[in-house]
Protein backbone atom coordinates (compact mmCIF):
# COMPACT_ATOMS: atom_id res chain seq x y z
CA UNK A 1 0.00 0.00 0.00
CA UNK A 2 1.21 3.49 -0.09
CA UNK A 3 2.68 4.70 2.96
CA UNK A 4 1.13 7.53 3.76
CA UNK A 5 0.93 9.08 7.60
CA UNK A 6 -2.83 10.91 7.41
CA UNK A 7 -1.57 13.60 9.08
CA UNK A 8 0.10 14.70 5.63
CA UNK A 9 -3.21 15.93 4.39
CA UNK A 10 -4.30 17.77 7.78
CA UNK A 11 -7.62 17.05 9.59
CA UNK A 12 -10.13 15.98 7.28
CA UNK A 13 -14.15 16.15 7.77
CA UNK A 14 -15.69 12.89 7.90
CA UNK A 15 -16.78 12.13 4.55
CA UNK A 16 -15.12 14.47 2.45
CA UNK A 17 -14.23 14.08 -0.58
CA UNK A 18 -10.55 13.12 -1.69
CA UNK A 19 -9.23 15.22 -4.65
CA UNK A 20 -7.60 13.27 -7.77
CA UNK A 21 -6.27 14.91 -10.22
CA UNK A 22 -5.30 12.94 -13.49
CA UNK A 23 -2.98 14.46 -16.04
CA UNK A 24 -3.39 12.86 -19.81
CA UNK A 25 -0.75 12.97 -22.37
CA UNK A 26 -2.16 12.97 -25.98
CA UNK A 27 -2.16 9.30 -26.89
CA UNK A 28 -2.68 8.36 -23.73
CA UNK A 29 -2.36 4.46 -22.44
CA UNK A 30 -5.87 3.80 -21.46
CA UNK A 31 -5.54 0.62 -19.74
CA UNK A 32 -3.65 2.70 -17.30
CA UNK A 33 -6.42 5.32 -17.29
CA UNK A 34 -8.82 2.57 -16.41
CA UNK A 35 -6.59 0.83 -14.14
CA UNK A 36 -6.74 4.75 -12.06
CA UNK A 37 -10.91 5.69 -12.33
CA UNK A 38 -12.09 1.80 -12.46
CA UNK A 39 -10.81 1.00 -8.71
CA UNK A 40 -11.69 4.80 -7.86
CA UNK A 41 -15.39 3.91 -9.35
CA UNK A 42 -15.07 1.09 -7.35
CA UNK A 43 -14.51 2.40 -3.75
CA UNK A 44 -16.84 4.84 -4.26
CA UNK A 45 -19.77 1.42 -5.18
CA UNK A 46 -19.26 -0.12 -2.25
CA UNK A 47 -18.86 2.84 -0.01
CA UNK A 48 -21.89 4.48 1.52
CA UNK A 49 -20.64 7.84 0.78
CA UNK A 50 -18.15 9.05 -2.08
CA UNK A 51 -14.87 9.01 -1.35
CA UNK A 52 -13.26 9.78 -4.34
CA UNK A 53 -13.40 12.72 -7.19
CA UNK A 54 -11.28 12.85 -10.22
CA UNK A 55 -10.61 15.88 -12.44
CA UNK A 56 -8.73 14.92 -16.17
CA UNK A 57 -6.13 17.50 -16.86
CA UNK A 58 -3.91 18.03 -19.78
CA UNK A 59 -1.34 20.74 -21.02
CA UNK A 60 -3.82 22.82 -22.76
CA UNK A 61 -7.21 21.47 -21.50
CA UNK A 62 -9.76 20.23 -24.57
CA UNK A 63 -9.90 16.83 -26.02
CA UNK A 64 -7.32 14.62 -25.46
CA UNK A 65 -7.18 10.93 -26.75
CA UNK A 66 -5.60 7.58 -27.22
CA UNK A 67 -4.49 5.50 -29.74
CA UNK A 68 -7.21 3.64 -29.33
CA UNK A 69 -9.10 6.40 -30.34
CA UNK A 70 -10.93 7.08 -27.03
CA UNK A 71 -11.13 10.21 -25.47
CA UNK A 72 -12.24 12.97 -22.80
CA UNK A 73 -12.13 16.57 -22.42
CA UNK A 74 -9.52 18.15 -19.88
CA UNK A 75 -9.16 20.97 -18.07
CA UNK A 76 -6.09 22.78 -18.14
CA UNK A 77 -3.32 22.52 -15.61
CA UNK A 78 -3.27 24.80 -12.87
CA UNK A 79 -0.55 27.12 -10.56
CA UNK A 80 -2.70 26.24 -8.10
CA UNK A 81 -3.74 22.64 -7.13
CA UNK A 82 -6.15 21.51 -4.54
CA UNK A 83 -5.76 18.00 -5.31
CA UNK A 84 -4.50 15.65 -2.65
CA UNK A 85 -3.36 12.88 -5.19
CA UNK A 86 -2.27 13.23 -8.72
CA UNK A 87 -1.17 10.61 -11.63
CA UNK A 88 0.50 11.22 -14.79
CA UNK A 89 -0.17 9.09 -18.02
CA UNK A 90 1.75 9.30 -20.52
CA UNK A 91 1.52 7.65 -23.79
CA UNK A 92 4.24 4.99 -25.89
CA UNK A 93 7.19 8.19 -26.24
CA UNK A 94 8.91 9.00 -23.16
CA UNK A 95 10.19 12.35 -24.96
CA UNK A 96 7.41 13.63 -25.76
CA UNK A 97 7.14 16.95 -24.40
CA UNK A 98 3.81 17.28 -22.35
CA UNK A 99 5.91 14.66 -20.32
CA UNK A 100 8.33 17.24 -19.12
CA UNK A 101 6.52 18.66 -15.76
CA UNK A 102 8.97 19.11 -13.01
CA UNK A 103 7.19 22.59 -12.66
CA UNK A 104 3.51 20.90 -12.35
CA UNK A 105 5.51 18.50 -10.36
CA UNK A 106 6.75 21.04 -7.96
CA UNK A 107 3.23 22.80 -7.85
CA UNK A 108 1.62 19.60 -6.47
CA UNK A 109 4.37 18.61 -4.45
CA UNK A 110 4.37 22.06 -2.88
CA UNK A 111 0.99 21.66 -1.60
CA UNK A 112 1.25 18.33 -0.39
CA UNK A 113 -0.21 16.41 -2.96
CA UNK A 114 1.05 12.65 -3.46
CA UNK A 115 2.68 12.70 -7.14
CA UNK A 116 2.09 9.08 -9.26
CA UNK A 117 3.82 8.80 -12.05
CA UNK A 118 3.31 6.18 -14.89
CA UNK A 119 5.37 4.17 -17.21
CA UNK A 120 6.72 6.77 -19.86
CA UNK A 121 6.18 9.59 -17.59
CA UNK A 122 7.90 8.07 -14.81
CA UNK A 123 10.85 7.54 -17.31
CA UNK A 124 10.90 11.00 -18.60
CA UNK A 125 11.27 11.95 -14.77
CA UNK A 126 13.67 9.52 -13.88
CA UNK A 127 15.59 10.92 -17.08
CA UNK A 128 15.62 14.32 -15.88
CA UNK A 129 16.64 13.86 -12.36
CA UNK A 130 19.66 11.45 -12.70
CA UNK A 131 21.64 13.13 -9.64
CA UNK A 132 19.10 10.27 -7.62
CA UNK A 133 19.94 7.29 -5.56
CA UNK A 134 18.67 4.62 -8.19
CA UNK A 135 15.23 4.63 -6.17
CA UNK A 136 13.01 4.67 -8.93
CA UNK A 137 11.20 2.10 -11.31
CA UNK A 138 9.39 2.68 -14.98
CA UNK A 139 8.08 -0.15 -17.27
CA UNK A 140 10.98 -2.75 -18.02
CA UNK A 141 10.53 -1.72 -21.70
CA UNK A 142 11.60 2.30 -21.12
CA UNK A 143 14.30 1.32 -18.57
CA UNK A 144 15.91 -0.66 -21.45
CA UNK A 145 15.38 2.31 -23.48
CA UNK A 146 17.23 4.33 -20.82
CA UNK A 147 20.14 2.07 -20.56
CA UNK A 148 20.74 1.37 -24.59
CA UNK A 149 20.75 5.33 -24.46
CA UNK A 150 23.61 5.45 -21.75
CA UNK A 151 21.24 7.03 -19.27
CA UNK A 152 22.33 8.20 -16.02
CA UNK A 153 18.74 7.27 -14.92
CA UNK A 154 18.93 3.74 -16.61
CA UNK A 155 20.12 2.15 -13.03
CA UNK A 156 16.94 1.47 -11.02
CA UNK A 157 14.64 -1.28 -9.78
CA UNK A 158 12.34 -3.67 -11.73
CA UNK A 159 9.76 -3.03 -8.87
CA UNK A 160 6.05 -2.76 -9.87
CA UNK A 161 6.45 0.47 -7.98
CA UNK A 162 8.68 3.07 -5.93
CA UNK A 163 8.05 5.60 -3.55
CA UNK A 164 11.19 8.37 -3.13
CA UNK A 165 9.30 10.20 -0.70
CA UNK A 166 8.86 13.10 -3.71
CA UNK A 167 6.92 11.10 -6.30
CA UNK A 168 6.11 7.72 -6.79
CA UNK A 169 7.20 6.09 -9.95
CA UNK A 170 5.50 3.32 -11.23
CA UNK A 171 5.70 0.41 -14.12
CA UNK A 172 1.84 1.55 -14.96
CA UNK A 173 0.36 -1.14 -17.35
CA UNK A 174 -1.37 -3.68 -15.26
CA UNK A 175 0.36 -2.33 -12.15
CA UNK A 176 -1.52 0.64 -11.79
CA UNK A 177 -4.27 -1.51 -10.59
CA UNK A 178 -2.34 -2.95 -7.45
CA UNK A 179 -1.39 0.85 -7.29
CA UNK A 180 -4.37 2.57 -7.17
CA UNK A 181 -5.77 -0.15 -4.60
CA UNK A 182 -3.06 0.79 -2.34
CA UNK A 183 -4.24 4.53 -2.71
CA UNK A 184 -7.57 3.60 -1.83
CA UNK A 185 -6.39 1.36 1.02
CA UNK A 186 -5.12 4.41 2.58
CA UNK A 187 -9.07 5.55 3.34
CA UNK A 188 -10.73 2.34 3.47
CA UNK A 189 -10.30 -0.88 5.11
CA UNK A 190 -8.08 -4.20 4.25
CA UNK A 191 -11.57 -5.90 3.52
CA UNK A 192 -13.33 -3.00 1.45
CA UNK A 193 -9.87 -3.22 -0.22
CA UNK A 194 -10.39 -6.70 -1.23
CA UNK A 195 -13.61 -6.12 -2.20
CA UNK A 196 -13.13 -3.78 -4.37
CA UNK A 197 -10.09 -6.01 -6.39
CA UNK A 198 -12.62 -8.80 -6.13
CA UNK A 199 -15.17 -7.02 -7.55
CA UNK A 200 -12.68 -6.10 -10.58
CA UNK A 201 -11.62 -9.59 -10.88
CA UNK A 202 -8.14 -8.88 -9.70
CA UNK A 203 -7.35 -12.12 -8.15
CA UNK A 204 -3.75 -10.60 -6.42
CA UNK A 205 -2.78 -7.59 -4.96
CA UNK A 206 0.40 -6.94 -5.56
CA UNK A 207 3.16 -4.58 -3.52
CA UNK A 208 5.75 -2.17 -4.70
CA UNK A 209 8.07 -4.63 -4.18
CA UNK A 210 6.65 -7.34 -6.66
CA UNK A 211 9.23 -7.40 -9.68
CA UNK A 212 8.12 -7.16 -13.30
CA UNK A 213 8.71 -9.74 -15.58
CA UNK A 214 12.66 -10.08 -16.21
CA UNK A 215 12.93 -9.71 -13.03
CA UNK A 216 10.77 -12.31 -11.23
CA UNK A 217 7.48 -12.99 -9.80
CA UNK A 218 6.11 -12.81 -6.16
CA UNK A 219 2.22 -12.36 -6.28
CA UNK A 220 0.33 -12.68 -3.04
CA UNK A 221 -2.21 -10.41 -1.65
CA UNK A 222 0.00 -9.88 0.99
CA UNK A 223 3.03 -11.41 0.77
CA UNK A 224 2.51 -14.25 3.44
CA UNK A 225 1.67 -17.37 1.99
CA UNK A 226 -0.32 -18.49 5.49
CA UNK A 227 -2.14 -14.98 5.57
CA UNK A 228 -3.09 -15.63 1.93
CA UNK A 229 -4.31 -18.98 2.47
CA UNK A 230 -6.70 -17.88 5.61
CA UNK A 231 -8.07 -15.21 3.43
CA UNK A 232 -8.77 -16.89 0.49
CA UNK A 233 -10.56 -19.77 2.95
CA UNK A 234 -12.87 -16.64 4.86
CA UNK A 235 -13.73 -15.36 1.24
CA UNK A 236 -14.76 -19.01 0.34
CA UNK A 237 -16.86 -19.29 3.18
CA UNK A 238 -19.12 -16.05 3.31
CA UNK A 239 -22.44 -17.36 3.97
CA UNK A 240 -21.29 -19.91 6.66
CA UNK A 241 -18.10 -18.73 8.40
CA UNK A 242 -15.72 -20.61 9.82
CA UNK A 243 -14.78 -20.49 12.99
CA UNK A 244 -11.25 -19.08 13.40
CA UNK A 245 -9.56 -21.88 15.35
CA UNK A 246 -11.35 -24.43 11.98
CA UNK A 247 -9.18 -21.31 9.92
CA UNK A 248 -6.21 -21.91 11.80
CA UNK A 249 -6.13 -25.69 11.62
CA UNK A 250 -6.67 -25.47 7.91
CA UNK A 251 -3.81 -23.90 7.41
CA UNK A 252 -1.22 -24.71 9.59
CA UNK A 253 -0.40 -22.46 12.11
CA UNK A 254 -1.46 -21.14 15.75
CA UNK A 255 -4.48 -18.76 16.82
CA UNK A 256 -1.84 -16.18 18.29
CA UNK A 257 0.66 -16.55 14.99
CA UNK A 258 -2.41 -15.98 12.68
CA UNK A 259 -3.14 -12.65 15.28
CA UNK A 260 0.18 -11.44 14.68
CA UNK A 261 0.08 -11.60 11.07
CA UNK A 262 -2.66 -10.14 10.88
CA UNK A 263 -1.45 -7.04 13.45
CA UNK A 264 1.69 -6.62 10.82
CA UNK A 265 0.14 -7.09 7.25
CA UNK A 266 -3.32 -5.60 7.32
CA UNK A 267 -3.34 -3.26 11.10
CA UNK A 268 -6.51 -5.39 12.15
CA UNK A 269 -7.57 -8.60 13.80
CA UNK A 270 -8.92 -12.09 11.85
CA UNK A 271 -12.09 -11.71 13.23
CA UNK A 272 -12.56 -7.91 12.13
CA UNK A 273 -11.54 -8.79 8.61
CA UNK A 274 -13.30 -11.44 8.28
CA UNK A 275 -16.20 -9.46 9.68
CA UNK A 276 -15.40 -6.81 7.63
CA UNK A 277 -15.23 -8.55 4.44
CA UNK A 278 -18.41 -10.12 4.81
CA UNK A 279 -20.08 -6.77 5.83
CA UNK A 280 -18.38 -5.71 2.28
CA UNK A 281 -20.16 -8.36 0.30
CA UNK A 282 -23.35 -8.01 1.92
CA UNK A 283 -23.25 -3.91 0.94
CA UNK A 284 -22.61 -4.98 -2.78
CA UNK A 285 -25.43 -7.35 -2.46
CA UNK A 286 -27.68 -4.73 -1.69
CA UNK A 287 -26.48 -1.82 -4.10
CA UNK A 288 -26.29 -4.54 -7.21
CA UNK A 289 -29.20 -7.46 -6.41
CA UNK A 290 -32.71 -7.70 -5.67
CA UNK A 291 -32.18 -9.68 -2.44
CA UNK A 292 -34.11 -8.87 0.66
CA UNK A 293 -32.36 -7.32 3.39
CA UNK A 294 -32.52 -10.34 4.96
CA UNK A 295 -31.89 -12.47 2.41
CA UNK A 296 -28.40 -10.26 2.31
CA UNK A 297 -27.79 -10.72 5.92
CA UNK A 298 -28.75 -14.68 5.34
CA UNK A 299 -26.06 -14.58 2.28
CA UNK A 300 -22.87 -13.18 4.24
CA UNK A 301 -23.39 -15.65 7.42
CA UNK A 302 -25.42 -12.95 9.44
CA UNK A 303 -28.61 -14.56 10.19
CA UNK A 304 -29.23 -12.35 13.08
CA UNK A 305 -28.63 -8.48 14.13
CA UNK A 306 -27.64 -7.66 10.36
CA UNK A 307 -28.68 -4.11 10.26
CA UNK A 308 -27.75 -3.31 13.42
CA UNK A 309 -23.92 -4.41 12.19
CA UNK A 310 -23.67 -3.01 9.45
CA UNK A 311 -25.25 0.14 10.56
CA UNK A 312 -22.54 0.05 13.56
CA UNK A 313 -19.91 -0.16 10.44
CA UNK A 314 -21.41 1.79 7.45
CA UNK A 315 -22.97 4.10 9.88
CA UNK A 316 -26.77 3.80 7.42
CA UNK A 317 -29.10 1.24 7.74
CA UNK A 318 -28.88 -1.13 4.60
CA UNK A 319 -32.46 -0.29 3.75
CA UNK A 320 -32.02 3.34 3.71
CA UNK A 321 -28.22 3.24 1.95
CA UNK A 322 -30.26 0.72 -0.85
CA UNK A 323 -32.97 4.20 -1.12
CA UNK A 324 -30.04 6.82 -1.14
CA UNK A 325 -28.39 5.46 -3.84
CA UNK A 326 -31.31 4.89 -5.94
CA UNK A 327 -32.91 8.43 -5.19
CA UNK A 328 -29.32 9.75 -6.02
CA UNK A 329 -28.90 8.02 -9.50
CA UNK A 330 -25.47 6.99 -8.60
CA UNK A 331 -23.74 5.08 -11.15
CA UNK A 332 -22.69 1.74 -9.22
Amino acid sequence: MIDIDPSHFGARASGELWRVDIILTEGFVLVELSGVVEVLRMANRINPTTLFDWTYRSAKGGYVSCRAGLGTLCEPLTDRPTADYVFVIGNTDSDHPELSLGTTISAYSYRKAKVILLSEAASRYISEHPDGSGDHTTHWENRAVLQERGDPGGEGTYALAVDDGRVVTCAGMGATVDLTLGLVGNHMSAAGVMTVADILLHEKIRDFKTLQPFGGKRLSMTGDKELDQCIELMQSHMEDPMPIAELVTRVGISSRSLERRFHSKLNTTPNTYYRELRLNWANNLLLNTTLSVREVGMACGFPNGFSSLYRSFFGITPTAIRKTKKVSGQRI
